[in-house]
């Protein structure tokens, strides 16, 4: 049975001695889900919608060399530092179901705010892109069969974001997205496959593309920069322990075969599609991959339907952990069609979503948004905080070399978030001013 709510042995209010640190229990559903299933929300957050931008935002920033080697580095990389991150799970014999609930049970008070701070923010942008993805889907299915750009793209966003909150209202937890997986995956094959296919069509008919990293000067390196934030961002959630909260024990065996899985055979698609789209359409694809593609309107109907679709789903896994805050400090427990259940989350999780749909309009700058993200949010919560938190809790049992391993990456990866974060508001700025607030892309 499914522990939901409860004070047991496997999740328990705990003091640490650092900070007077609790960890509250949750309304949410934990220890119930397979390997497999949790392997598969992995996947789901990886092979989005996202992946259709990451031939222009990745590959045209970095070129062949810098891309490829790039994306493979950053799959290793990543794999590494989740793992670090799953193997602390049950540190201190208990289980921390939250990402801030770890950092505050090692560091204490100071560490559980600033944590549940950075990812906040970084659930509120992945989701900001979420929404313009979602919306831009919309607008291209729109000028398949309209093209007198009445409808702008502002438009289409409010949409995607009114329909993420029909689907938040009535899906409580993670965990009871069950079946929507399933579906999610099927959406994901079909975009992927149908950009795949017609991006190789085309670059076997096209002649020589331009495949040189556009630009000069600051702009060409603060592009490359930016493009580093979003080769991290590609493969992270930044809330590894909330998914692994709801897996089956052995919950860190069970959770290292879920991230294999997602870093092998769940990156497949992103690889085949990034590298695809940008050798068929060279410095010239845009940050929407099915922007660039030719073929019968109703294929590309569907893919753009499907990644619409497919972003719905994706956005609900990410914007979870603020969903569960918010309905275990509040008590929302029991059956999701209780009218105070559904009155609850009608009232808060639509005016969150009424926010993020207004940001994402306001500033509908999809590559920025991933590079903003990829620097001040996956950078120091994935990279920086998972080699400091393993350094700190498994010091006793380092060597010194291994201490400075851990030491090399926090300083590396902290340079990075630096310099990427300045990179990101620099091109959002730049954008800003090119377009304008609101602005039809």
């Amino acid at each position: 049975m499914p522990n939901v709510g409860r004070n047991d042995s496997e999740h328990e209010n705990h003091k640490d001695g650092k900070g007077n640190v609790k960890a509250p229990e949750t309304a949410h559903q934990i220890s119930s889900d397979s390997w497999f299933q949790v392997a598969f929300v992995l996947t789901t957050g990886i092979n989005s919608a996202y992946v259709l931008g990451y031939s222009g935002t990745i590959m045209v920033p970095l070129g062949w060399v810098g891309g490829v080697v790039g994306l493979i580095l950053a799959t290793m990389i990543s794999l590494y530092a989740n793992a670090l991150v799953a193997m602390l799970h049950e540190y201190g014999g208990r289980r921390h179901i939250r990402c801030r609930d770890l950092a505050g049970f090692i560091y204490g008070r100071w560490a559980y705010t600033l944590t549940w701070a950075l990812q906040y923010v970084n659930l509120f942008m992945i989701n900001t892109g979420y929404i313009i993805l979602a919306g831009s889907a919309l607008k291209a299915t729109y000028l398949l069969f309209w093209d007198d750009h009445t409808m702008k793209l502002p438009y289409f966003i409010a949409i995607a974001g009114f329909v993420c909150a029909m689907f938040a209202f009535g899906i409580p937890t993670l965990s009871a997205l069950g079946v929507w997986l399933g579906f999610s995956t099927l959406l994901s094959l079909a975009y992927i496959v149908i950009a795949f296919v017609l991006s190789l069509k085309d670059g076997l008919n096209a002649p020589p593309r331009d495949f040189s990293i556009p630009g000069d000067g600051a702009g060409k390196i603060f592009s490359i920069i930016g493009a580093s934030a979003n080769l991290v961002f590609a493969y992270n959630t930044g809330m590894l322990p909330e998914i692994q909260a709801t897996i089956k024990q052995p919950v860190v065996t069970n959770m290292m075969k879920a991230l294999y899985f997602q870093f092998t055979v769940g990156v497949l698609p992103l690889y085949l599609v990034t590298f695809t789209g940008y050798w068929a359409y060279g410095n010239s694809t845009s940050a929407y991959l099915l922007n660039n593609v030719n073929g019968p309107v109703w294929v590309k109907a569907v893919a753009n339907i499907t990644a619409f679709l497919q972003s719905v789903i994706a956005l609900h896994i990410f914007a979870s952990p603020m969903y569960e805050y918010a309905d275990t400090k509040y008590g929302i427990t029991g059956s999701a069609l209780q009218i105070k259940n559904l009155t609850f989350r009608i009232l808060l999780r639509g005016g969150y979503l009424t926010f993020n749909t207004f940001v994402s309009a306001l500033l509908p700058f999809l590559g920025d948004f991933m590079s903003l993200t990829g620097a001040i949010s996956t950078f120091p919560l994935t990279f920086i905080l998972a080699n400091h938190m393993y350094l700190t809790a498994k010091k006793d049992k380092q060597s010194s070399m291994q201490q400075l391993w851990h030491w090399l990456n926090i300083v590396f990866f902290s340079i990075m978030s630096l310099v990427a974060t300045v990179s990101a508001v620099r091109l959002i700025s730049v954008d800003s001013k090119t377009y304008h607030l609101f602005a039809d892309l």
